[in-house]
Formats: structure tokens, sequence, C-alpha cells
């Protein structure tokens, strides 16, 4: 019978933490969350949505390598893995007809699914409206993985889902890979998402701006790179993000289904 586990690796989320893992429970059995040591009021966030939703379990991390152990027992297994971050606002109506399509097996043909994404610079709760970038012409985040296609994943992966040495089983491979987001407009997609990369993810930022992802924080020279920013009085800001998520017009779309 096949599963669809949702994973979340999250460091000081508290602003969309809760609307980001209430709008994924929806294509969920079950959404395991790795808080990677919060100081802001994520911690308590977590504690309370767990209490009150059994399908969310939380787990405090040391490193990001431990989210990449929580879900490799599932490899060779029917099971989709769904992964979610804190800035990722999802249409959970889209998510209840996607869990459909993903458990009557419409998919199985694919490693990894792609989806909608609008990268926001603005979300206005008032207006029910997102301003930013869509993908495409932007590159899709979403991360939807088919797990029953792997032998086993990579044990050196450094954080869930970003692994360059899992191991398929015999005719599956990385290429099998369906760009739903090229296929289908933003206002007809069910598996969709509000990107809050140019807003602020914490109330301990203190500007909107793109925070740096977890594999550009890694390392002795990315953390140097992001103390010196800081020593300079300057914003440490991925320039992945910038260059891969800000591509084409900027729109503004309706996100009442978001915002709920």
């Amino acid at each position: 019978m096949t599963r669809i586990i949702g994973i979340a690796l999250v460091r000081n989320e508290d602003i969309w933490i809760e609307r980001a893992l209430l709008n994924a429970l929806p294509l969920c059995d079950e959404l395991l969350v790795a808080d990677n040591g919060s100081t802001d009021g994520t911690p308590a966030i977590l504690a309370r949505l767990a209490a009150a939703h059994p399908q969310i379990k939380v787990r405090s991390i040391a490193h990001p390598r431990e989210s990449a152990q929580m879900i490799a027992g599932y490899a060779g297994t029917p099971t989709w893995i769904f992964g979610v971050d804190g800035d990722e606002i999802y249409d959970p109506v889209g998510l209840a007809r996607m869990r459909v399509a993903l458990l009557e097996g419409r998919y199985d043909e694919w490693w990894v699914v792609f989806g909608n994404v609008l990268n926001c610079t603005d979300i206005s709760f008032d207006h029910k409206t997102a301003t930013g970038y869509l993908a495409p012409p932007c590159r899709s985040m979403t991360k939807l993985y088919n797990f029953q296609m792997l032998e086993r994943t990579d044990p050196d992966a450094r954080q869930r889902l970003h692994s360059t040495g899992d191991v398929f089983r015999a005719g599956f491979s990385t290429e099998l890979r369906l760009n739903l987001h090229e296929q289908t407009p933003w206002e007809a997609a069910d598996f969709r998402c509000l990107h809050a990369c140019f807003v602020p993810r914490s109330s301990l930022d203190s500007k909107s701006g793109a925070r740096r992802n977890v594999s550009e924080s890694l390392g002795l020279l990315n953390r140097a790179r992001v103390f010196i920013a800081r020593l300079f009085g300057r914003s440490a800001e991925s320039d992945y993000k910038l260059e891969k998520y800000r591509r084409g017009k900027i729109v503004t779309v309706d996100a009442a289904d978001f915002l709920k």
C-alpha cells in the first residue's frame, strides 16, 4: 500500500511554519519535522502542532544530515517522500487532489515530480494575494520523490533529499523527472506552492531577503562568508536563490486558497 511521508527540515521559521505544515497535511500520511536548533518561536509552535495533529512528528536534530537519516528506511518501499520547507505554503485543496493521483499510481513511472511555484516578494493577508516570480521561467524547488525506485539512500547525504549518491533499483534513475510546472498553468495546478523566499521567515529576521539554503551554509568556507558579511553589516543572502528564483516578470496571483 502506497504511503506519502512528509519531511520538513526547519530552523527559525516562526512566521510561516504553522501554515506551511498545516497546508501540507492533506497530502501526508505522516509529516516528520526535523528542527535544527531553532531559537525563535518555532519549537513552541511545533510542540503545539504535534499535540494537536497526530500526523506531525517532531524531532530535534544537531545536524541537517539527521533529516536524511529519518527517511532512509523508506528506500525500496511504496512510499512517496514530500519535502517541505518552512517557507513553502502549498495549496491544501490542490494537495488533496494530488494525494488521490499519487495513491492511484498516476505518477509511478517518475522518480521526482516538480510543481508550480511563485517565489514571493510579498504575501498580503488583507487582500489574499501573493506577488513574485513564477516557475517557469524560474526553477521549481518542490520536492516529491518516489522512494520505491531506490535500493538505498546515500548514507553520507548532508540533508534530506539533497544527495547525488542514492542507489537506484535496475531500470530507474534520476533522469525520470516530471516537470508539471512546465505543462500546467498556475491557475490549473494542483501541486503548487507559495515560496516565501524573499520575505522574512522568522521574528528574528531584521529585514526581508533571500536566506541562504542549508547547502549554502554548510562547510567552513560558506560559514566564513556568512560571518564576514554579518561582520560588515551586510545581509548574507543566497546567491543561488537570487539567480534561480528571480527570473521573468513579477506577477500578482489570487492566494485565497493558500491563506484560508
